[in-house]
């Protein structure tokens, strides 16, 4: 079976739209059995989700799962978007919602997540407190910023030089309405990719896509404090550690970082797509 993968189209910025528009015929006319689709396809405001999705020309299977990008609003639950609105609007588009519908046949499935973070990947080396983990902003900005940070800074004696150093914000911490802390939605997120994994327990070979990281193997390389600050926010173990209890899940596909890796994880052989705002890229694979 040929399977398109790609992710991380981001429509909704300018800049990218013409690389999305110029990927998308390149995958019509590379064909395949099945398309999928890794997240950050489109913020959900207005129809820029519509406008991209409807580009593909595919006569089998297309199936998605959401990325944070997808979570943005200026109003105020995410939550709701990701349970109700987008899996609505994906399905009268004719995709198929991975998050709660597998793809299944009799020798392959393919099951999927958004998949969050829980700061498990945060780095150590840069001596940032877990507060500003939670709250998304490096202890620099928040000392720059003040106002709804400036709490964070009532005990700052457990800040080092470095930390104070690193001034850097990730916007899910204004975008994104979740509800609910960042692990509580993982462990969802965990529980629910565990169930579609033990319904799919009788299949030969499974292959699970998820928005964010599952193993710090695709993590990228360090560059600056900045950009390890928000390695904390790319993915989380415990994804990683649901797909290694089963033995038949073989491949595993992600995005979100922009950055193109692989890594055999034991019997995992683990991609991360690569696409970027300023480029794009598909895989093509055999299973």
């Amino acid at each position: 079976m040929r399977i398109l993968l790609t992710a991380d189209l981001h429509y909704n910025h300018a800049r990218s739209r013409p690389l999305a528009d110029q990927l998308i015929d390149e995958m019509n006319r590379a064909g395949g059995d099945v398309l999928v689709v890794i997240g950050d396809t489109a913020t959900h405001e207005g129809d820029l989700l519509e406008q991209c999705l409807s580009l593909f020309k595919f006569a089998g299977p297309k199936l998605i799962v959401a990325g944070n990008h997808e979570f943005w609003t200026r109003g105020d639950d995410s939550y709701a978007l990701f349970i109700d609105e987008l899996p609505r609007r994906i399905r009268a588009l004719g995709w198929q919602w991975l998050e709660t519908d597998p793809f299944i046949t009799t020798d392959l499935a393919i099951v999927g997540t958004v998949g969050w973070y829980d700061y498990s990947f945060a780095q150590a080396s840069l001596e940032i407190p877990l507060r500003f983990y939670e709250h998304k902003v490096s202890p620099g900005a928040a000392a720059y910023l003040g106002g709804s940070y400036a709490h964070l800074m009532d005990h700052a004696g457990d800040l080092t030089p470095r930390a104070l150093e690193i001034v850097a914000r990730w916007n899910d911490g204004r975008y994104v309405k979740l509800r609910r802390s960042d692990a509580e939605f993982l462990s969802e997120l965990t529980r629910r990719l565990d169930q579609q994994l033990a319904a799919v327990a009788h299949v030969k070979n499974v292959a699970a896509v998820t928005h964010h990281l599952p193993f710090a193997e695709l993590l990228p390389p360090s560059r600056t404090a900045q950009w390890d600050f928000a390695k904390a926010y790319l993915g989380a173990a415990s994804l990683g550690r649901t797909l290694l209890q089963y033995e038949n899940v073989r491949h595993a596909y992600c995005g979100h970082s922009h950055f193109p890796a692989a890594a055999q994880v034991n019997h995992i052989a683990a991609v991360n797509i690569g696409s970027g705002y300023r480029w794009k890229t598909f895989k093509a694979i055999e299973l």
